[in-house]
C-alpha cells in the first residue's frame, strides 16, 4: 500500500477548518474533528476543573475511548483528584491518562517542593508545560475547554488553532458562561467539590485561594501576582499569560 501523505502543518490548515466548521455546534466540532483526516489523531487535555465536565460529556456521549490527558501535578487539591476518579467513573471514560511530573526532574529542580514560593513560572514548567508535551507526543492535536468570554486574548478565539506544530481544538470557544452552568444543570453533572466554597477557578493547592464576592473568578489563581497563566497554552509560539487558564 502506498504511504499516507503527511498532514500539511496547522497553521496550514487553520483558515480551511474554521471556515469549514464556522456554524456548527460544539458537539459538532468534536464529533467531526475525531473522523476529519485533515486533523489527524486527538487527544483531550482536561484538568477535571470547574468547568471541565461538560466538554468530557461532550466527549464521552460521541467516543468514550477518546484519550483524555489529566496533568496531576502532584500538588492538586485532594478533591480534584477524588473529581477526577468520580467523573471519569461516571462518564465511562476508558482512556484517562493521568501524567505525572518527571521524577528525576523533581528531584534536581524542586526536591523540597517549595519552587513555587520562588518561581510559579518554573514550577509551572517542571509540573505541567514539559510533562503535557511529553504526553502530546503522537497526536496531532488536542482538545480543550477554552472560551472567548474567559477574557484577555480569548475574545477572538476560533474553534481550530495552530501551536507548536500540533492543532488545537477549541468546541467551545463561542459559549457563554449562562451555557456552561445550564449544560451542566440539564445534564445532570456533578460539580467540583470546592466550586461551592469559593473556587470558581482551580489549579494546584498552594497557588489557588477562594474568591471572594464581587472578584474576579480568577482572582485567586496566583493571588498577588501578575500570572495568570500556568503556561501550557501559546499563542504564535509564545506563551500566553493573559487571561483564565483551561
Amino acid at each position: 500500500m502506498p504511504l499516507e501523505a503527511p498532514l500539511p502543518a496547522p497553521a496550514e490548515r487553520v483558515e480551511t477548518l474554521n471556515a469549514r466548521y464556522k456554524h456548527h455546534s460544539a458537539t459538532s466540532v468534536i464529533e467531526r474533528a475525531l473522523t476529519d483526516s485533515t486533523i489527524g489523531a486527538l487527544a483531550m487535555v482536561s484538568s477535571f476543573g470547574a468547568e471541565s465536565v461538560v466538554l468530557l460529556h461532550m466527549v464521552a456521549r460521541i467516543d468514550r475511548s477518546v484519550p483524555v490527558i489529566f496533568l496531576d501535578t502532584q500538588m492538586l487539591f485532594q478533591e480534584t483528584l477524588d473529581y477526577q476518579v468520580e467523573v471519569s467513573e461516571k462518564l465511562g471514560l476508558t482512556d484517562v491518562r493521568v501524567i505525572h511530573p518527571d521524577a528525576n526532574e523533581l528531584f534536581k529542580r524542586d526536591p523540597d517542593n517549595i519552587l513555587h514560593l520562588a518561581d510559579t513560572d518554573a514550577c509551572c514548567d517542571l509540573r505541567k508545560v514539559e510533562p503535557l508535551e511529553n504526553a502530546l507526543t503522537g497526536f496531532d492535536g488536542w482538545i480543550t475547554g477554552r472560551k472567548r468570554f474567559q477574557g484577555g486574548k480569548r475574545v477572538d478565539l476560533q474553534f481550530f488553532e495552530a501551536e507548536e506544530g500540533r492543532l488545537k481544538v477549541n468546541p467551545l470557544a463561542h459559549w457563554a458562561s449562562e451555557d456552561v452552568r445550564d449544560y451542566m444543570i440539564n445534564n445532570r453533572l456533578p460539580r467540583h467539590p470546592l466550586v461551592g466554597r469559593g473556587f470558581p477557578s482551580i489549579g494546584c493547592a498552594p497557588c489557588t485561594s477562594p474568591v471572594k464576592p464581587g472578584e474576579d473568578p480568577r482572582a485567586g489563581r496566583w493571588r498577588g501576582a501578575e500570572k495568570t497563566e500556568c503556561g501550557i497554552h501559546f499563542v504564535d509560539g509564545k506563551m500566553q499569560r493573559i487571561g483564565a487558564s483551561a
